[in-house]
């Protein structure tokens, strides 16, 4: 089984005054991944760039470079994808190693770690966003029982924070601390993402921050609104047994058919969308429109 998706990721900024120089970086194209596959792929940029490169970040994500050299007033920046997303093996959560097993085996030892492991390891510590302190650690006991298979304990985080936390768009800023979020009891997908995350790694687990888009339906009878929808972030852990596992704590569920990711990294900084500097331009916010339409057989 599988669903095919048409994404719309459209960016336009319009500056107070004119931009002499800017570059700027695109996590837009998605990632190669064993459960999707991206069919097309086209990026539109206004001005025209004065370069362009593609490559590879240190995460393995496809990124844009993109330079501006002459003065202009706004920028639009256009992502055009057609994304197959496949069917995931069911996983048995009971049958996962204990959470204290693998997160002995993620620590340092004599022994030697395969490619695997080692490269999880790079998804056990602080990052920009996410930082390890115990009242982390305190909030997810409850989790964590002695002995508990990892999955398990992962998935009662997931339900525990979906319970506990209220979505609120008006709530937080990119930058809000999580401290304030875990006070506070409310956020959006990217904190509730950070949290889970700040729970994870606090206990040495490996988790990695997914960002990407979440089909959305319509109200009964209304049609589907182009840019109606919005990017999403859910997190990754690494279980030795399975490898990573997708869990979506805004929405409570594993992620399957109706998540496409783009890209993954330690948290939002690595992955944002579109990101950069600029000399001049004086204020200015994104205007952002985001649409995922599934495309019938």
């Amino acid at each position: 089984m599988s669903a095919l998706y048409q994404i719309l990721h459209d960016t336009h900024y319009k500056y107070d005054s004119p931009v002499s120089l800017a570059k700027q970086l695109a996590h837009l194209w998605p990632r190669s991944n064993p459960r999707q596959r991206c069919i097309e792929q086209h990026l539109e940029v206004f001005p025209t760039p004065t370069s362009r490169r593609d490559e590879l970040d240190v995460f393995g994500n496809p990124l844009t470079r993109l330079a501006f050299e002459r003065p202009h007033d706004e920028l639009q920046v256009n992502a055009r994808l057609r994304i197959e997303v496949l069917e995931r093996p069911f996983l048995d959560f009971d049958l996962s190693p204990e959470w204290e097993i693998t997160r002995n085996a993620l620590s340092y030892s004599a022994r030697p770690m395969t490619p695997d492991m080692l490269e999880a390891c790079r998804y056990r510590f602080e990052s920009p966003y996410v930082h390890l302190k115990q009242s982390f650690t305190e909030f997810s006991a409850d989790c964590f029982a002695p002995g508990r298979p990892l999955l398990l304990c992962v998935q009662a985080l997931m339900e525990k924070i979906f319970d506990e936390f209220t979505f609120d768009a008006e709530a937080t800023q990119v930058a809000t601390p999580l401290v304030e979020v875990l006070e506070r009891r409310r956020g959006v997908c990217q904190d509730f993402a950070h949290l889970m995350l700040a729970c994870l790694r606090s206990r040495g687990l490996a988790a990695r921050y997914v960002s990407g888009y979440l089909l959305t339906q319509p109200p009964p009878g209304q049609p589907r609104l182009i840019g109606a929808d919005a990017s999403h972030a859910w997190i990754s852990v690494f279980c030795p047994a399975s490898g990573w596992v997708d869990f979506d704590p805004t929405n409570n569920v594993q992620p399957a058919l109706e998540h496409i990711s783009l890209a993954w990294g330690r948290d939002f900084s690595d992955v944002s969308p579109l990101r950069g500097v600029i000399l001049g331009g004086g204020h200015h916010d994104p205007e952002v429109r985001v649409t995922v339409m599934p495309i019938e057989a």
